[in-house]
């Protein structure tokens, strides 16, 4: 394969502290993921409550993760909007920050055509020189980028190089992947459905509980892109517990409670996103400690 994105990348959390990003606790968390496996960090993503973050923030937060990493792993951090303007500056700033590339969501509440939708991704990718990854996340942003539309940019964009497929269907992936050729990266969105992407082509994923099992995360990843089923089989059903966890309520809320138990950081978000429900925190904890991951 010569796709320009495979492997596990996370999603990374954002931790604050005291109402602010947590700096130190953020350069932590790339040593953390450089030396258990993982391929690439996402800063900014929904998982990173990117839309909780100021201007200021998300581009500090950006920078940091860049100058963590020293170069030993590629940072693409998100850097989408629901305005084609902001969504260009963001990602101007990723670049000039020496980010690997940028994952660019779909714009949000506008709901676009998709004739919006290709003139929006394709205005940002030609603003740079890094390659884009196109993030495709209909639950969160009211419009789905259809496979026709998706091609269309990959015929005429040389640097929209891959997608995060977050629309849960395998028969969408399949037409993406039939569409938009062997060298076009399509990265699950979604950790339980990520063994069943690669078998049909896919080229990794974007995790969330890669936050947190970074090892058996990759693993799963490079098993399946190895040829090794059986391997990639078996950790798909140790971690698929895990994965489910991950969403008992909305995205980060359970995998900040996990790594908040863990002690890997505190338990505090951003509102409107808050702290896990009682019955529903006991229920994560129980999972949690089926993995030996709290005590």
């Amino acid at each position: 394969m010569s796709q320009t994105f495979q492997g596990s990348f996370v999603a990374m959390v954002t931790p604050f502290r005291n109402g602010k990003v947590d700096e130190a606790k953020l350069r932590e968390l790339v040593e953390f993921h450089i030396t258990h496996g993982t391929d690439g960090l996402i800063p900014c993503g929904t998982t990173g409550e990117s839309s909780g973050l100021t201007h200021d923030e998300h581009r500090r937060v950006v920078e940091i993760v860049i100058e963590a990493a020293r170069g030993r792993i590629r940072v693409v951090p998100g850097t989408g909007s629901n305005s084609t303007a902001e969504a260009i500056d963001l990602t101007k700033h990723a670049e000039r920050a020496g980010a690997a590339g940028a994952l660019v969501v779909n714009p949000y509440y506008n709901k676009p055509t998709q004739e919006g939708l290709y003139r929006h991704f394709r205005a940002v990718a030609e603003s740079v020189a890094i390659p884009i990854l196109v993030y495709n996340i209909q639950s969160r942003t009211a419009v789905n980028v259809e496979t026709d539309t998706l091609a269309r940019l990959v015929r005429d964009v040389a640097s929209v190089v891959g997608v995060k497929e977050a629309s849960g269907s395998l028969d969408q992936m399949s037409h993406v992947i039939a569409a938009c050729g062997p060298d076009f990266s399509v990265l699950s969105g979604d950790d339980n459905i990520t063994l069943p992407l690669l078998a049909i082509g896919g080229s990794g994923v974007v995790s969330v509980i890669a936050n947190i099992v970074p090892r058996e995360t990759a693993d799963l990843v490079h098993a399946a892109l190895d040829g090794d089923w059986k391997r990639a089989r078996d950790l798909h059903y140790r971690l698929f517990p895990l994965a489910r966890a991950a969403f008992l309520e909305t995205n980060p809320i359970p995998i900040k409670e996990a790594m908040a138990m863990a002690g890997m950081l505190e338990p505090e978000f951003r509102l409107p996103m808050c702290r896990m429900s009682d019955i529903n925190r006991e229920k994560l904890r129980a999972i949690l400690k089926s993995y030996a991951l709290v005590t």
